[in-house]
């Protein structure tokens, strides 16, 4: 695989609070490996990981989803440094080209809107949303479908 091939982008999103360090974290790489981690301390609740193996065409739409997003034309130089409220990351390897992306957390688009570029920050904004939806579709269905191997389903018709 040549390094124009290589694809791959990570994830990260947390803070230190009451709880301790409470994040959410998930990466795809090129030979198409999901991590997924979540971390919330909230009841003493224990760390949830994940790894799973995704085929080619999911790694196709994912690269399909983040080069439509035109994330890779943005900069992060005006967008709010992460703060006590906590911060993100998104790092993306696209095309032979690493791209670098930090911020605070957002709440909603209010948020977006108090930016300095408030254009590049939405384009991040539902990059994400887009992102972490299609990744909690696949978790849901890796892990909680039951595969039923050499099961033949017989209807009748009347």
């Amino acid at each position: 695989m040549s390094k124009k091939d290589k694809f791959s982008f990570r994830y990260y999103v947390g803070h230190e609070g009451k709880f301790g360090h409470e994040f959410l974290e998930f990466e795809f790489n090129s030979k198409g490996r999901l991590r997924y981690a979540n971390n919330s301390n909230y009841k003493n609740d224990k760390i949830i990981r994940k790894e799973a193996y995704v085929s080619k065409s999911v790694l196709k739409e994912l690269k399909r989803i983040i080069e439509e997003s035109e994330i890779c034309k943005e900069s992060d130089k005006e967008w709010p440094m992460p703060d006590k409220i906590g911060k993100q990351e998104l790092e993306i390897y696209l095309d032979g080209v690493e791209y670098y992306f930090t911020t605070s957390k957002i709440g909603s688009l209010s948020d977006v809107k108090q930016c300095s570029d408030p254009e590049g920050l939405r384009v991040f904004y539902y990059l994400v949303q887009d992102l972490k939806c299609f990744l909690f579709s696949l978790i849901c269905l890796h892990f909680r479908v039951i595969i039923i191997t050499n099961m033949y389903i017989f209807v009748q018709y009347k």
